[in-house]
């Protein structure tokens, strides 16, 4: 049983500095690894990128990132992955990492993601400049996602994990105003994970969304925002697979939830 804590939309501050840190000192008695889905800070300022670190630093588990539009809104992405990454934060994008958990071989694959919209009701590769750009920045997304995870199965990481900021479904965004799905996230993430394959798929992004949703493929698909969550992280149980993608006793993927 692989225990994974996740949490995004954190939206850490200078004034922020301390606040988590207590709940994630407990994660060694509830989790095998922490996946932050974007959002980390508020401006994507530098200093801000500094009191996340601080937050994670030196955890008993190991910590993944992606980043959130959020931590772009600075303009200084990179920089901020750096603060985090000095902080020993595997931050990912369009890449992917493999942690060895109890013996087990977990591969995470994350991207930002971006919009674009859902089956029947999303943007396309036509028109102005801008909107092919807009859509082609999501493939682009989406493409790296799904290569990573292909990646993931052929190294043999018998638990794979989708990490995003936007949503790959649209039923995670129940709540929020249907007008602004297109710019919640994008079906063509949702149709990477099932090409490639994963035992969850998780995201941020919609605060006043819902937590739980399914790719058409049937990987679970869990909106982890803080907002929705309520809490500081929730933990997820996924059962250990062998490197093909079967489960070793022989049963279809199984996820149970423990809250913190």
């Amino acid at each position: 049983m692989i225990r994974v804590a996740a949490v995004g939309d954190i939206h850490l501050g200078p004034d922020s500095a301390g606040l988590l840190r207590p709940a994630f000192d407990t994660l060694p008695d509830c989790a095998d690894l922490l996946l932050l889905a974007g959002d980390l800070t508020r401006h994507g300022t530098v200093e801000e990128a500094r009191v996340v670190a601080e937050e994670v630093s030196g955890l008993a588990v190991p910590v993944v990132a992606v980043l959130g539009n959020h931590d772009h809104h600075d303009e200084r992405p990179e920089e901020v992955t750096a603060v985090l990454r000095d902080a020993g934060v595997h931050v990912l994008e369009g890449q992917a990492t493999v942690l060895e958990v109890g013996g087990e071989r977990v591969g995470v694959a994350g991207t930002k993601g971006f919009g674009g919209g859902f089956v029947g009701r999303s943007g396309s590769e036509f028109g102005e400049r801008m909107m092919k750009d807009f859509i082609r920045y999501t493939r682009r997304c989406a493409d790296g996602l799904r290569t990573s995870l292909e990646e993931l199965a052929e190294e043999g990481c018998g638990t794979r994990v989708a990490l995003t900021h936007f949503s790959p479904v649209p039923e995670t965004l129940a709540g929020e105003p249907p007008e602004i799905y297109p710019f919640l996230g994008s079906y063509l993430l949702a149709e990477a994970i099932d090409t490639a394959g994963a035992d969850l798929a998780l995201h941020g992004h919609a605060h006043a969304g819902t937590e739980h949703g399914m790719t058409s493929g049937g990987v679970p698909v869990r909106n982890v925002a803080q907002p929705v969550i309520r809490r500081a992280f929730n933990v997820y149980h996924l059962n250990a697979q062998d490197g093909e993608g079967s489960h070793r006793d022989g049963s279809r993927s199984g996820l149970r939830v423990r809250t913190a």
